[in-house]
């Protein structure tokens, strides 16, 4: 299973904002800076997580974005499923697969693929930035501030 890109950066704002104060934001351009990504596509990555809900994004001076729940709250599974925007590995119809309706291929994938999703949602975005990760990005945040 490969990640898209677009699920990729999702998982990493959610990562950097983890470490941030309670009331910090940070802005999209700091994280874009961070990460070396460009920046429209990582603004339509928080569009669509404030859209989730899972940001609270700040208009104007003094702006910028940050996690809307606690740490135990994201779970991983659901972040990526949501994120990923299909579950399907293969789809038999487009192109029309000549197996299709008479292969099992299809079953298992789908078997698979909800096992990965269902270990992923064992696991928040807390387990995720444990040590040495959340030191790692804490040191990331200051190097970029620094620059």
């Amino acid at each position: 299973m490969q990640l898209t890109r677009f699920s990729d950066l999702g998982l990493r704002v959610l990562m950097d904002l983890s470490v941030l104060a309670p009331d910090a934001v940070t802005t999209i351009a700091e994280v874009t800076e961070r990460f070396q990504v460009p920046h429209n596509h990582l603004s339509k990555v928080v569009q669509f997580m404030g859209q989730q809900g899972w940001l609270h994004t700040v208009r104007g001076k003094g702006g910028g974005i940050r996690l809307a729940w606690p740490l135990q709250a994201y779970r991983l599974g659901q972040v990526v499923r949501a994120l990923e925007r299909t579950t399907e590995v293969i789809d038999c119809a487009e192109p029309p697969c000549v197996l299709r309706g008479r292969c099992s291929l299809k079953g298992l994938l789908d078997e698979a693929n909800e096992a990965f999703y269902v270990a992923l949602d064992r696991h928040t975005l807390a387990d995720a930035v444990a040590s040495p990760t959340g030191e790692a990005i804490v040191r990331l945040n200051r190097r970029s501030r620094s620059a």
